[in-house]
């Protein structure tokens, strides 16, 4: 099995496109920092702030389940799939080709 650059998914692919694919919709935003409900816990209140994201940074974490890390860690987190399998998906739902290593 080929693997994965994560390091250039991780440089092709903003938080802003992941959180826009989440339908993540913040309850207040100041600058690029961005507060509102967790999609990796499935806040049930509209009004939560439990999820913090800077976009500039490309961080994020919700201090109520803990979840923390990058945009494509919040992908994989937000759909219960593994690192590998969370490239593979993100790059095809934005449109971008997979950056596979081959070893010889």
């Amino acid at each position: 099995m080929p693997g994965i650059d994560f390091t250039t998914v991780r440089q092709r692919i903003t938080m802003a496109e992941v959180l826009g694919r989440l339908g993540f919709q913040p309850t207040s935003v100041r600058g690029e920092a961005l507060r509102g409900p967790c999609p990796v816990h499935r806040s049930a209140s509209p009004g939560s702030r439990s999820f913090s994201v800077h976009l500039g940074l490309g961080r994020y974490r919700c201090f109520r389940c803990g979840s923390r890390g990058n945009a494509l860690e919040l992908w994989a987190a937000a759909h219960r799939l593994s690192l590998y399998e969370a490239a593979v998906t993100l790059c095809q739902v934005v449109g971008v080709e997979v950056p596979w290593i081959t070893r010889w």
